[in-house]
């Protein structure tokens, strides 16, 4: 019986270029080195003997020297041997990544107990063999694994058990379509036909490429990521692990799953029919996220309506997300939805007679679009119409609590502070019968 680690898809450099905060986008580079440092914790914990990589260490083969020297420091301090083969993102072609000098000389320095598997041959250690199937090239339209069913098993070592190192997509893979996965190679190639390979003769079947944590057959698995790299992507998605195996000659695999990520990719939908809706918005989001700060990535799916000075609240909400989260991705919209108050309160303004006049003409505007029916023209018109109704609300209400504060006898509200409405030049804001037109939604 032997005990290791199968891990796969570290991908250490991967840009995250879809987060704009540079921040933010190194916090979420450094967990992908600090994880390791978690893998060694287990490694210790389980007595583990070895660790075995299934492709994608790196995310490119265009790694920076940096890199290359955090990764080598890390994997150095496990203590054990640390085993990789090439993947897609770092595939062993001749002149690649792993023929950098920087890289190999970093290797003998800091991590003498990295071995890079760049050959598709058998490789005997002191208690077990492996049957490495490394990329050679980013995309392999043949399968990476046929040199097995080549092999004279009767040469092998006979008690040792037999594992296969191998990074791609497999024949037959039940579920999701393989090619959904955002990272599989196009076209099609590196895929892996386990079943043309003789059961008997083969212990363990160690997996990478697919993302997230599956098991394929009674002996082979895919560990999936150790810290998570992207958004759910429905049933039975699991990421952030690593595998621990012990496994022995002629005998099923004994498969436990340890758990590595830090980070919280996660998924919420939510459809607002009311103001009241507001307060299990957040309440839901102070479960999901617990209140952690830069350890979170969400994304978030929206829908319905809310009134003016609900839409305020909740645009104040996605403001504090925003903050908060390592990323936050936004589908669809909640629409503003003035009520009937909340239009009179903007129309009817004695002492803001400019406001009200832009809010009159605001409102006819919206009547009109409605009138005209659910044409995709009219529809998006009064989304903006409504939008400059929302942004004049605000200003009314942050203005109002301005002029609280600081006590002003005037609460008239600029001209030039009016969303949709003229220069002050030649405006009487004292002459309420001067009406003055609305510039078009879109400026607003």
């Amino acid at each position: 019986m032997i005990r290791f680690l199968h891990t796969a898809d570290w991908q250490i450099g991967k840009p995250y270029l879809s987060v704009e905060d540079d921040q933010k986008r190194f916090r979420l580079q450094q967990e992908r080195l600090q994880v390791i440092s978690r893998i060694g914790e287990i490694v210790q914990r389980q007595a583990a003997s070895f660790v075995l990589v299934a492709g994608d260490l790196f995310d490119s083969p265009t790694v920076p020297t940096a890199a290359v020297m955090e990764v080598m420091e890390a994997i150095g301090s496990l203590e054990v041997p640390v085993l990789v083969i090439p993947g897609n993102h770092d595939h062993g072609a001749a002149g690649s990544l792993w023929y950098r000098n920087d890289l190999r000389r970093q290797q003998r320095q800091r991590a003498p107990n990295l071995r890079v598997l760049l050959e598709r041959q058998p490789l005997e250690l002191d208690a077990v063999l492996l049957l490495p199937c490394p990329l050679l090239r980013r995309s392999d339209s043949h399968d990476p694994s046929a040199w097995i069913r080549a092999l004279d098993w009767s040469s092998l070592p006979r008690h040792k058990p037999r594992i296969v190192l191998a990074h791609g997509g497999v024949r037959g893979f039940s579920g999701r379509d393989y090619e959904a996965e955002a990272d599989s190679a196009a076209g099609g190639g590196n895929r892996l036909d386990l079943e043309q390979l003789p059961e008997a003769e083969i212990d363990y079947i160690a997996l990478g490429d697919w993302h997230n944590l599956r098991q394929v057959s009674p002996r082979a698995w895919y560990s999936g990521t150790p810290e998570p790299d992207r958004f759910d992507q429905g049933v039975a998605n699991q990421r952030g692990q690593v595998l621990l195996v012990e496994a022995s000659r002629g005998g099923l695999p004994e498969v436990t799953i340890a758990a590595t990520g830090r980070l919280g990719w996660h998924n919420l939908a939510f459809h607002f029919s009311q103001d009241d809706d507001l307060d299990r918005f957040a309440a839901q989001l102070d479960t999901l996220l617990a209140g952690r700060v830069a350890r979170d990535l969400l994304r978030l799916e929206v829908s319905g309506s809310l009134s003016l000075a609900g839409h305020r609240r909740y645009d104040a909400l996605l403001d504090d997300l925003r903050t908060q989260l390592l990323r936050l991705r936004l589908k669809g919209q909640c629409q503003p939805a003035p009520e009937a108050a909340e239009l009179q309160a903007l129309t009817e303004r004695p002492g803001d007679p400019l406001i009200a006049v832009v809010a009159r003409q605001l409102r006819q505007r919206l009547d009109q679009q409605a009138a005209a029916g659910a044409e995709t023209a009219a529809t998006e018109a009064a989304a903006i119409t409504r939008a400059a109704l929302c942004q004049l609300y605000a200003l009314v209400e942050t203005h109002a609590i301005e002029t609280s504060g600081n006590r002003l006898a005037d609460s008239r509200i600029p001209a030039s502070r009016i969303p949709g409405s003229p220069n002050q030049s030649g405006v009487n804001p004292a002459e309420p019968s001067a009406e003055p037109s609305v510039v078009s939604p879109s400026s607003t």
